[in-house]
């Protein structure tokens, strides 16, 4: 077997690969692998001088962690560039970055104040107390609810949070989309729209979980308000 382990540039990843440990920017071979597109066992054989990196892997190095070509290669001392963050991956362009909320724009109704939120949903002490938070990309002023039940199994489970904008009045709604329906109670159901003449006077809300909950319809003159289900965030681990 070939010993590389004399090869300078194996001889420098070897001392990346602890400096980016020892900062806790990297947990283990796995972890730097996956950021080369390469597996644990090509990282380890590298480490252990019984390969050579890659031109390819060296340009992912370089590209994700800010590391000096000139270190790579034996002609400096100075293991990141400039702009390396020791607390962080290295520094891209503005642009390049998602774009995080400049405020917690999201208020956060939980379980056991969904039923002062069907009566104080337009009480600015109530919503002021409620506690909020942000998640990147998801802008505007928004509500999340916590849903207690399995009447929209398997589509949202049991204490699942769903992220929802407010529908103002006269927007169009989706059939079969689901939306949360504010009436003397709050809901998380698809809705189909009923219809008479033309003009909308009656919600159809539908389980996804129909074998146990049925349908059933509300006078849209009863509905207070109605929010558009943007995304779901979900505490159970994926199997």
């Amino acid at each position: 077997m070939n010993d590389f382990s004399q090869n300078i540039v194996n001889q420098r990843f070897k001392k990346v690969f602890e400096e980016l440990e020892k900062l806790n920017i990297i947990r283990g071979k796995s972890d730097i692998a996956k950021k080369l597109g390469t597996y644990n066992h090509v990282v380890n054989s590298i480490l252990k001088g019984q390969r050579n990196i890659t031109v390819d892997q060296l340009n992912k190095l370089f590209d994700t962690y800010a590391i000096n070509a000139n270190f790579m290669f034996g002609n400096s001392e100075t293991l990141f560039l400039p702009h390396f963050r020791p607390n962080n991956l290295p520094a891209r362009p503005l642009s390049d970055k998602i774009q995080r909320p400049t405020r917690n724009n999201i208020s956060l109704i939980p379980d056991k104040a969904i039923a002062g939120y069907a009566v104080s949903h337009q009480d600015n002490d109530y919503l002021n107390n409620l506690q909020r938070f942000s998640i990147p990309g998801l802008e505007g002023d928004l509500k999340a609810f916590e849903i207690s039940g399995d009447s929209m199994m398997p589509t949202i489970t049991n204490g699942d949070l769903v992220i929802c904008e407010e529908v103002e009045r006269g927007q169009p709604l989706r059939d079969n989309h689901v939306y949360v329906v504010v009436s003397d109670v709050v809901v998380a159901k698809r809705i189909q729209q009923v219809k008479s003449q033309n003009q909308i006077h009656q919600l159809r809300l539908i389980s996804d979980n129909d074998t146990v909950y049925k349908p059933y319809t509300i006078d849209l003159q009863n509905v207070q308000q109605i929010l558009r289900v943007k995304c779901r965030l979900t505490r159970h681990a994926i199997s």
